[in-house]
């Protein structure tokens, strides 16, 4: 392993892109901590240590999580990546609904470079919306920081709300921007380094907390527990069903075509961390909505029942979103009948099963078997952090499970493997073994 990656070092191009990939990874940390202009820094601080982990740490615990903890601390990049994702899944979504959009994906390079536009646009239109929403909250600090009435703006103007509010969308714009440039100059998906690079720098604030809170003998505990997940999670990542196939041989012109085996790979968790964002966004709404109703009944019963993270509604309501939209994503990604009569048309059937709809309802059947360990796995890796609210009174934060664990590990395993292809098309060895 320690072999591999000198190689990757020793080989020129491969070693400059590495170091390109760092080199926009501190500029982008370096924009995480950087105050949007009109922010006071010593009252937002102040407020930060003053709020006790609770109702804002659920409250914006999705956000705050892909914005590497810039989004409380009022920095330009204080959205991180979240628009971007938010607009990439709403693309994705109406590409089955809209005709257009899912005749522009079949159209190869050109059209996917046109969905790509469509999602930049509505990025900064999301990006407008959210740093909107923000900024009117902070204006009252006691909805961000429960306790602290102290003012982080240093004027409470319009002139002062519309620059923190550019500023921050400007920052969506240059985050997509630093992403774009490490897909096509440095190594692995711009993008999911960028969330990966968030996710990694919360980490030694995390595990620091629990070690003055508890000690070093839950510290320890955490962290062993902590590597115990991770290696399930790949070992999960990792697993396939893999259905096999068989290509009939056919006459093209001269030309003898088929006559070979390969197979179609089925995860287990077929959807990836989609869901979880899915539910984590949907319980998000009802909460932010409260925020400005605080005195109806349904605004306290919400913040009574959906806030705190170790409530039973809270848990509940949480798996089951997780569990439905698990099956939801993948019935909009994966289309059996499209890769029924995609085999058909090219000769491949699957052995003992006649081609056609006979193939289409057995790949549906295997994809709901498949689709419900997957579904479950995610709902229980969910639950950690919740569980770890109560056990070891961390807050949402807890480094170990959810989305952050699910995005590490995933990005981790893909810019590893397109290291290790590019070092073997220079013959070594590579990274996995």
């Amino acid at each position: 392993m320690l072999g591999a990656f000198a190689n990757a070092f020793k080989t020129p191009d491969l070693r400059r892109k590495i170091f390109f990939v760092l080199f926009i990874i501190v500029i982008f940390r370096i924009g995480s901590v950087v105050p949007a202009p009109g922010v006071n820094v010593v009252s937002l601080n102040s407020c930060i240590k003053v709020s006790q982990a609770g109702a804002n740490a659920n409250l914006y615990n999705l956000i705050n999580l892909f914005s590497g903890g810039a989004l409380l601390q009022l920095a330009i990049f204080a959205l991180g990546i979240m628009p971007y994702i938010t607009a990439s899944i709403i693309l994705q979504l109406l590409t089955v609904v809209i005709p257009r959009l899912e005749s522009l994906k079949k159209e190869g390079q050109a059209g996917q470079a046109k969905i790509t536009q469509y999602t930049r646009f509505l990025t900064v239109g999301l990006a407008i919306l959210q740093s909107t929403a923000f900024v009117a909250l902070a204006r009252t600090p006691g909805r961000l920081f429960p306790g602290c009435n102290e003012a982080l703006l240093y004027k409470d103007d319009w002139f002062t709300v519309t620059i923190i509010v550019l500023t921050m969308t400007a920052g969506t714009g240059v985050i997509m921007w630093l992403g774009e440039l490490i897909t096509d100059r440095g190594v692995g998906n711009g993008m999911s380094i960028l969330i990966f690079t968030q996710i990694v720098a919360t980490f030694p604030t995390a595990l620091w907390s629990i070690r003055k809170e508890k000690g070093f003998g839950i510290f320890f505990v955490v962290i062993a527990i902590g590597l115990v997940i991770m290696a399930g999670v790949i070992f999960i990542e990792q697993a396939q069903r893999r259905i096999p196939v068989q290509y009939a041989k056919r006459m093209v012109g001269r030309k003898m075509f088929g006559g070979t085996s390969t197979y179609i790979p089925l995860k287990v968790n077929q959807a990836g961390v989609i869901p979880v964002i899915f539910a984590s966004s949907l319980l998000y709404l009802p909460v932010l909505i409260s925020q400005f109703q605080m005195e109806e009944k349904w605004a306290v019963w919400i913040q009574n029942h959906l806030v705190k993270g170790d409530h039973p509604i809270y848990m509940a309501t949480y798996v089951a979103l997780i569990l439905f939209f698990t099956y939801f994503y993948v019935s909009i990604t994966f289309n059996p009948k499209e890769v029924a009569d995609n085999m058909k048309k090219y000769g491949g059937f699957i052995p003992g099963i006649r081609a056609g709809r006979p193939t289409e309802e057995y790949l549906g059947y295997v994809l709901n078997r498949i689709t419900l360990p997957g579904a479950i796995y995610l709902a229980l890796l969910s639950l950690i952090p919740l569980v770890a609210l109560v056990l070891v009174n961390a807050n949402q934060n807890f480094p170990f499970g959810g989305t952050s664990i699910l995005i590490m590990v995933g990005v981790g395993l893909d810019t590893v493997k397109q290291i290790e292809s590019q070092l073997q098309q220079r013959n070594y060895e590579g990274f996995l073994r």
